[in-house]
């Protein structure tokens, strides 16, 4: 087992270092900069600025210093934010989209592996089609369409909930993003609970539980489970990427000050620094939890530890 978790933490590595000399290059070869304003600055200002932040450096050297500063946890200044490093703004903006991630996670688990087992229990009848038609719509309409239609709906249409993000909403301010998040991960996850429980109910052992005269229920808690949510398992790092990516979208239709919203306002900005950070840090996240998901399957599935 360590051998295996040694090979995935090895393996993450560059992938990681990859991903930070390709969001460089990327941030750097896009038109415009940073300091670009109406007003065209005088040559000796503007040359200033470049030097110091740097920027007259040539893109190697750049490109190490950066580089050298996100080993020590220095995501440099805010080429915007004037009088915020980085660092401070991914601070303030962490704990709203790690709470909006973990509750939109949780909402797509619970509905979808519940979803995805009663239509498994009850295959080729009305609840099965009904579940698999709803599964399929979460998964074919965008996180892009479904939060407008969410606000149109329970905010406009209906008054129930708060159309943006307002320190008067309370909880309820905090519903439609979670919803809007996790309805395409719920679609997602009770195909793949469907499929892998109907897989599993036809499998010699629990046909031999069957014989045995146990109930349904006792053969699907203590038989079926395990090996049904296998596949759920691996499919888990998709899953964590699609809430980190979906919510840079609903944070930013419904205001919310989290790290997507602060990562649409870098890029309108051309904030170099701010950007890079926050690809820093999903691509960080997102490695890590793959990780984690892969080091979960080896514990699960001896199987994999031997490949």
């Amino acid at each position: 087992m360590l051998r295996y978790a040694l090979m995935r933490v090895v393996g993450a590595i560059p992938t990681l270092f990859l991903v930070v000399l390709v969001a460089f290059i990327m941030v750097r070869a896009a038109p415009g900069g940073p300091f670009d304003t109406d007003r065209v600055l005088p040559a000796e200002v503007a040359a200033n600025i470049e030097r110091a932040y740097h920027l007259d450096e040539p893109l190697p050297q750049q490109f190490r210093r950066y580089l050298t500063g996100v080993l020590r946890g220095d995501f440099g200044p805010s080429f915007r934010y004037s009088d915020y490093s980085v660092a401070e703004l991914i601070r303030g903006a962490l704990p709203v989209s790690v709470k909006l991630g973990v509750l939109a996670m949780a909402l797509a688990l619970c509905a979808g592996i519940s979803a995805g087992l009663v239509a498994a229990l009850r295959r080729n009848t009305l609840t099965d089609r009904v579940v698999s038609a709803i599964a399929m719509t979460g998964v074919s309409v965008p996180v892009i369409v479904i939060a407008p239609l969410l606000v149109l709906f329970f905010a406009v249409q209906l008054g129930w909930l708060p159309a943006g993000w307002s320190s008067s909403g309370g909880g309820s301010r905090w519903i439609m993003p979670i919803i809007a998040l996790a309805l395409p991960q719920i679609g997602f996850i009770a195909r793949i609970t469907r499929s892998s429980m109907i897989e599993v109910l036809e499998s010699e052992f629990i046909r031999t539980a069957r014989a045995q005269g146990l109930a349904t229920a006792t053969i699907v808690r203590y038989h079926a489970m395990k090996p049904a949510l296998l596949p759920l398992l691996s499919y888990l790092g998709p899953a964590i990427a699609g809430i980190v990516t979906g919510a840079i979208v609903v944070e930013q239709i419904f205001g919310i000050p989290g790290l997507g919203r602060l990562f649409v306002q870098g890029a309108q900005n051309r904030d170099f620094t701010l950007v890079l950070g926050l690809v820093i840090l999903y691509a960080t996240v997102i490695i890590l939890l793959n990780l984690v998901v892969d080091l979960l399957y080896g514990v699960l599935d001896p199987r994999v530890r031997r490949t």
